[in-house]
């Protein structure tokens, strides 16, 4: 196996329309999206002879806590065997201390996307990784088979949210309608800004939405889902649709409309959106236990996803490896940062 850098978009794509465990975050286009955002990014790709057998999004991200090197979501392969796994991992890191070097980062940051299972743990900490002190991106995800028909899935849903969506389709107060507006955004960010306010969390920046949707954009894989009850916008949400998969990212409820059933119509034209473009699963995006984190900041959220149906997907933690001595104090200042927000 041997460590290419990739420029074909096409060969990118492709063989990620094969892999099962993957996400947008390795897709081209949030490549782009980081380079939109002056991020530098590198396209690694892992070879037996011509044949590509795994590749890995690579990120420069500088913060004051420290720069690192990022792989969010990665590496994506279909490789099963665990020797074969441990010659990735090891051709992975080999390439990243290279490129850590030379753009002078204090340690490498790897967000995996291969299942939670002991032995996948294992091939990091034997290639020396250790257990991230804070996720970058999500560790764990609830996700929908939406194969079956729409009543179907309606019918595998919690009753609540059931009741909700045809509540919410019979209401002549109540519409959703699909943007692919960039002014649009303007909508988002207003509902965003007053949950916000309330739940006091640090939000995306503006130019951070806007590039997301812009990169997306370009090939039809993003659409703005906005909810209108009496003339009013009370929900929003930014949906991917890519390599088969519909992903549920960004999304804002106003605070004084949390008891309509606004957010569960945005959600079922979403679906049903996800549907019509041929995917065959939807992603929640992120999710914790609501019953053993019942204090988390996302058991709320969970506990709505779960309401439409589907199961938990869980990936291996975070993983670190160390560099330099500035590490340990960015593993610090993340520790208290993680007490502090409660996660």
């Amino acid at each position: 196996m041997e460590t290419r850098e990739i420029e074909d978009k096409k060969l990118w794509e492709d063989f990620l329309l094969e892999c099962q465990d993957k996400t947008f975050l390795q897709s081209w286009n949030w490549g782009e999206f980081n380079k939109m955002m002056g991020n530098k990014i590198w396209r690694l790709g892992f070879f037996e002879a011509d044949k590509l057998l795994a590749l890995a999004t690579v990120v420069k991200t500088v913060a004051r806590r420290g720069s690192f090197l990022l792989v969010p979501h990665g590496p994506v392969t279909n490789l099963g065997i665990r020797s074969e796994k441990d010659e990735l991992l090891r051709l992975l890191l080999a390439e990243l201390k290279n490129i850590a070097k030379k753009e002078k980062v204090d340690f490498i940051r790897v967000s995996p996307i291969w299942p939670r299972e002991k032995e996948n743990s294992l091939i990091f900490s034997r290639a020396g990784f250790r257990k991230a002190p804070i996720h970058a991106h999500p560790e764990a995800s609830w996700k929908l088979d939406i194969t079956p028909s729409e009543e179907e899935l309606l019918s595998n849903m919690r009753k609540s949210t059931r009741y909700l969506i045809r509540r919410g389709l019979k209401d002549e107060d109540m519409e959703v309608k699909q943007s692919k507006e960039m002014a649009d955004i303007d909508i988002f960010e207003g509902i965003y800004k007053r949950v916000v306010k309330k739940q006091k969390f640090v939000p995306f920046s503006e130019e951070y939405l806007k590039n997301e949707f812009k990169a997306f954009l370009l090939d039809d894989q993003i659409s703005l889902f906005l909810t209108k009850y009496k003339g009013e916008y009370i929900a929003a949400a930014f949906v991917l649709f890519w390599s088969g998969i519909g992903f549920y990212h960004h999304a804002a409820l106003s605070p004084q409309h949390q008891k309509t059933a606004g957010a569960y119509l945005l959600q079922w034209e979403a679906i049903k959106e996800a549907k019509k473009r041929g995917c065959t699963l939807y992603d929640f995006w992120g999710y914790v236990d609501p019953k053993q984190k019942a204090k988390h900041p996302w058991a709320g959220p969970t506990f709505f996803k779960m309401g439409f149906g589907g199961e938990a997907h869980e990936y291996v933690r975070t993983q670190d490896y160390p560099l330099s001595f500035k590490y340990w104090l960015t593993n610090i200042f993340e520790r208290i940062r993680k007490a502090k927000r409660g996660l």
